[in-house]
């Protein structure tokens, strides 16, 4: 029987919890899963590649039968070249359906050899995504529930070395919206 291997893409900029609860879903339905770090530049990363790819690595190592990869250029190309049965993805919500519909149907067209899966993680990452992480981080916010430590020291460390503004104010503390005194607006 011939090996099944799959393919999670996506730009993992950062790599969340919700990334590693579709990487845990997808490696119980695969022989193997390749996490593939697309170089995407379309998408302005904050971090590089080659520390994206650095923190999933760091990220799955424990788990057994996962590999990483960076790549550029179509999903499909790759797919081809790994032999892969699948490509994995997340949705999250509704909102993600129609533009993964059209990437499957792209995708399916370039090369009938592979299909779309599409997993749901648990329903506390439905709503993380890296793009909500690096605003919360951005503006000074814990992301300790939604990211690996490593991830959010990473964080930390890049966004301080980029505002010398914030270099003086140290790591982020938990902050709790109930907690904020609300505006006067008199």
């Amino acid at each position: 029987m011939p090996m099944r291997r799959a393919i999670y893409p996506g730009t993992f900029d950062p790599i969340t919890n919700g990334h590693l609860d579709i990487v845990h879903r997808a490696v119980h339905l695969f022989d193997k899963l390749i996490v593939a770090v697309a170089a995407n530049p379309q998408k302005e990363p904050l971090l590089p590649l080659s520390e994206r790819e650095r923190l999933v690595r760091q990220s799955v190592r424990r788990i057994r039968r996962v590999s990483v990869i960076t790549f550029e250029g179509l999903l499909v190309d790759l797919a081809r070249d790994l032999d892969a049965v699948a490509i994995v993805r997340g949705l999250r919500a509704v909102s993600d359906f129609e533009m993964e519909f059209q990437m499957a149907l792209a995708n399916r067209e370039m090369y009938a050899g592979s299909e779309s899966v599409y997993l749901m993680p648990s329903a506390e990452h439905t709503f993380v995504s890296s793009t909500i992480i690096k605003n919360i981080a951005m503006h000074g916010g814990c992301v300790r529930p939604f990211v690996p430590a490593h991830v959010e020291r990473c964080l930390a460390q890049v966004l301080k070395a980029r505002s010398p503004a914030g270099a003086d104010r140290g790591p982020a503390q938990p902050r709790s919206l109930t907690s904020r005194r609300p505006r006067n607006r008199s």
